[in-house]
């Protein structure tokens, strides 16, 4: 962006100097008054010409900067919203696993219970016997 404003101040510059140059042309030239004035106007003319031909171009410049960032800006959404749908998929996928993870690890705990309940029952059954 610091460049563009260099490239404005430079236009600027430009045109602002052919007009003065020109002015200081013709009326140092040596012509009469009503030639020169009819020069001034022509420059005029040629220079509104040229300001708005500047003008319609650096509007298309900024349609197309525009347009430029507000593809840019769909491309960054578009890239966020995948990489959030890989990390969501990724941390549904953690918790499935811890979840599975825990339902074995009740499992295992449940049959060790079960286990020491048998061995009791059958060790107080068979003290019960003697």
């Amino acid at each position: 962006m610091a460049d563009d404003s260099h490239g404005w101040e430079f236009l600027t510059g430009f045109l602002l100097g052919t007009v003065v140059g020109a002015a200081v042309a013709l009326l140092l030239a040596p012509q009469s008054g009503e030639e020169t004035l009819e020069q001034i106007r022509e420059r005029g003319i040629e220079l509104k010409g040229r300001a708005g031909e500047v003008s319609e171009a650096s509007r298309k410049r900024a349609e197309e900067l525009a347009a430029d960032a507000r593809h840019r800006a769909e491309e960054a959404q578009e890239r966020g919203r995948l990489v959030l749908e890989e990390q969501r998929t990724r941390l549904q996928q953690a918790i499935d696993e811890g979840k599975d993870a825990a339902q074995k690890k009740r499992d295992e705990l449940m049959a060790r219970l079960e286990e020491e309940k048998a061995k009791r029952s059958s060790s107080s059954s068979s003290e019960t016997a003697a």
